[in-house]
């Protein structure tokens, strides 16, 4: 097998990865894939009694909307190296900007905008629906212990 035929197998594709049998608190939350870029992912977090945080209101708790996101971003590194590799969550900042509405999923976009020989950097966002009026912005680092190069 030449180097370009074994770089071409172990290509990273997310939808084969949540299509697989992919297990972990991301397949218990229901977290699916959404749609990818070059450097960008999305995941879908339906909306699940399971994940209700208020009873009253029916708002989904802000630990699955974190979990999508810290996903949603590590998958992004993934896609912008075309490599599975392994790393650790450094830092995770979200800043929720208002609850999601009951009823809808949320969608999480992470974008790998930099990576350096052992940090990769992320921003994305998470919306119900709109783009436009999201529900958290979110900043990531990553670091890949054996290195990302």
């Amino acid at each position: 097998m030449s180097e370009d035929e074994a770089r071409a197998a172990r290509r990273f594709d997310p939808k084969r990865l949540f299509e697989s049998r992919f297990a972990g608190h991301g397949a218990t939350l229901g977290i699916a894939y959404h749609h990818h870029g070059e450097d960008w992912a999305e995941l879908a977090l339906p909306y699940a009694d399971k994940l209700i945080g208020d009873l009253d209101s029916g708002v989904m708790a802000s630990g699955p909307i974190l979990a999508l996101m810290d996903m949603a971003t590590s998958v992004a590194v993934w896609l912008k190296l075309d490599l599975f590799k392994p790393h650790a969550t450094l830092d995770l900042r979200i800043d929720y900007l208002r609850p999601a509405r009951p009823g809808r999923t949320v969608i999480g976009r992470g974008e790998c905008y930099r990576i350096t020989r052992s940090v990769a950097f992320v921003r994305g966002q998470a919306h119900d629906g709109d783009p436009d009026d999201p529900v958290a912005n979110v900043a990531a680092t990553f670091m890949a212990v054996e290195g990302y190069r």
